[in-house]
């Protein structure tokens, strides 16, 4: 009886009498790459009309804001004084409610993702709640809640501090509806870790903390990361509640989207401003969405 003798480095050759599958053709493998075709198949093309339908609602009035920016005093808007305040003041309102959510955030997004599932349901529900609410719902709940009058605002206004109508109630309403996006985004990216690491870790001795900052926390920083990214989006683009607990005052509380709804409304800014305040937002969702793509983990 003969022995097989491989080569060092070479693949061994199977077993006599065993059948190898056969490699899937490359032209085969290009093919699914290029068509997107996957397990699922490939729709029907009749999903095309109203695939098509819907990409229109959603991309021409894009468009039409695209169509009607005034390019040649483009610059002069965008650099207009009370343009500037508007930018400027989502810019750092943005940023500080992003640090806030991801403060609090990033701690609600684990325990939702390693709780049990009564208690896993329950956070996530309370979490929804603001994404399915009318932002302008959320304005006034802070408003009873933070207002002269309400719960915890008349013991604030008992030491002479006021939330309402103030750039701090600028960021706490965009917390409030920024916070669901950062949360939602951490628990999905936890949910789909391997836990052969955490359980590795451990073995080895490490503490819940050390797991969580050295092993689970690395591991779903593109989720983390993606979450933030829209975080910040959300606040930037924030209205509704904005608007009934912040108010609309000058270089105070009034904010890109309230500067482009106050200029139509034919005051304070300039039409040509508020398009000019659009098309920013317009680009800054894109790069935004643009980022959040880049650090997921198959892009």
């Amino acid at each position: 009886m003969h022995e097989r003798v491989s080569v060092i480095g070479a693949v061994p050759a199977p077993p006599a009498g065993s059948v190898r599958p056969a490699p899937a053709p490359a032209a085969s493998r290009r093919r699914r790459r290029r068509t997107g075709a996957g397990s699922l198949g490939r729709p029907p093309g009749w999903l095309i009309i109203p695939a098509g339908l819907a990409v229109a609602m959603l991309a021409l009035p894009l468009v039409g804001l695209v169509a009607r920016v005034e390019w040649d005093t483009l610059w002069q808007d965008v650099t207009a004084p009370t343009t500037l305040e508007a930018l400027w003041l989502s810019v750092w309102t943005g940023l500080v409610a992003t640090a806030v959510c991801a403060v609090l955030g990033i701690p609600l997004g684990v325990l939702v993702a390693r709780s049990s599932h009564a208690v896993a349901t329950g956070l996530r529900v309370v979490t929804m709640v603001p994404l399915l609410l009318p932002p302008m719902v959320g304005g006034v709940a802070l408003l009873y809640l933070l207002g002269r009058n309400g719960w915890i605002g008349q013991w604030l206004a008992a030491i002479d501090v006021r939330i309402p109508f103030t750039p701090a109630a600028v960021v706490l309403a965009q917390v409030f509806v920024a916070m669901p996006f950062l949360v939602l985004a951490v628990e999905g990216s936890l949910r789909t870790l391997s836990p052969s690491l955490p359980e590795a870790a451990a073995t080895l001795g490490a503490s819940n903390s050390q797991i969580l900052r050295h092993v689970t926390l690395p591991l779903a920083a593109p989720g983390v990361i993606a979450g933030l990214t829209l975080c910040f989006a959300r606040a930037v683009g924030e209205f509704g509640a904005t608007a009934l607990f912040a108010g609309n005052a000058p270089g105070v509380t009034r904010t890109m989207p309230l500067a482009i709804y106050t200029a139509f409304n034919g005051a304070g800014v300039t039409q040509g401003s508020a398009i000019a305040l659009s098309l920013m937002l317009l680009v800054t969702a894109v790069g935004v969405l643009l980022l959040a793509r880049a650090w997921r983990p198959a892009a």
